[in-house]
């Protein structure tokens, strides 16, 4: 059962979804996960995917537009904040704990993509969240920094950062907010067809999972913010909670998932690796969101009860 939804977090009211468990009986308590969805996503999309199938299982389940992100507020439309986005998910666990169903000492987190590493990094310092699940996660300041594999020189970020600059400035005295895509409008046949840029191409601008409040922009003075962000920053002493990161054998993503789980702090994690996945294929593609699933599933139901 879907009921539409709306919590505040910080400066920005937030649009959501709460899935409820099949049966659902209101006197009963339910463990709770909240859903954070890919950059350049929306609640509709990936989340909610995951979200949905969880509900099923016997969990109360959270999807939400982060701040600036489809039907949420944020000012301007489309800034990709990942400071925002962190605190969003800390919001959103205050919202679970509003909710007299949900039972607060047993509240999970599941991220997708840079909602991956935004509830990484908000799990470093939200000791409610009791459980942390990650699927096809990245560090958004690495991944748009340094590019994937990390192979962009850093004079090439400089680069970047004093178009940023310039931009601002442009901005600040009347001129119009620019923009820039997440993934290619167009791909032409040099792009390798299953890596994250061509395979996002075909989630969000194509048919496969286009949603009209996932217009693929966000704006260049994002990069203001994301560049220095990090969210392993103090993952090595902080992130003590179970942990789970789940990732495809063929994404060009895989890393961050691997370096999460040496680095975690956790004496409960694991990195579970599905054959024949890409980054991508894990937000639809049945073959791979089942056993995602089936191993959040096991995970969550093993420590939040």
């Amino acid at each position: 059962m879907k009921q539409n939804m709306n919590f505040k977090s910080k400066t920005n009211v937030l649009a959501a979804f709460l899935y409820l468990p099949t049966n659902f009986d209101e006197n009963k308590k339910y463990p709770a996960i909240t859903v954070a969805h890919p950059g350049g996503g929306v609640k509709e999309q990936a989340a909610s995917t995951y979200a949905e199938k969880l509900s099923e299982l016997g969990f109360v389940t959270l999807a939400y537009d982060a701040s600036h992100q489809g039907e949420s507020e944020g000012d301007p439309k489309y800034q990709e904040d990942p400071y925002a986005r962190t605190e969003d998910v800390r919001a959103s666990v205050d919202y679970l704990t509003t909710l007299n169903y949900v039972d607060v000492d047993n509240i999970g987190a599941l991220g997708i993509c840079a909602g991956g590493g935004y509830s990484v990094a908000a799990a470093q310092t939200e000791r409610r969240i009791k459980a942390l699940a990650t699927v096809s996660m990245v560090d958004i300041g690495s991944l748009f920094r340094e590019g994937v594999d990390r192979i962009v020189p850093v004079e090439q970020q400089i680069e970047l950062l004093e178009q940023v600059s310039n931009q601002r400035t442009e901005e600040a005295q009347g001129g119009e907010v620019s923009f820039t895509t997440y993934v290619p409008d167009e791909i032409d046949d040099s792009m390798p067809i299953r890596s994250t840029m061509a395979e996002g191409h075909e989630y969000y601008v194509t048919d496969r999972g286009r949603h009209e409040n996932a217009p693929n922009r966000f704006t260049l003075n994002s990069f203001s913010e994301i560049a220095t962000f990090s969210a392993f920053s103090h993952i090595n002493q902080l992130l003590t909670h179970p942990f789970l990161s789940i990732a495809g054998s063929d994404a060009d993503t895989r890393y961050f998932s691997e370096e999460a789980v040496e680095q975690a702090a956790s004496k409960n994690k694991e990195l579970f690796i599905i054959d024949g996945a890409t980054h991508v294929g894990l937000y639809d593609i049945p073959e791979y969101v089942e056993p995602a699933v089936e191993k959040l599933h096991s995970f969550f139901s093993k420590y939040i009860k």
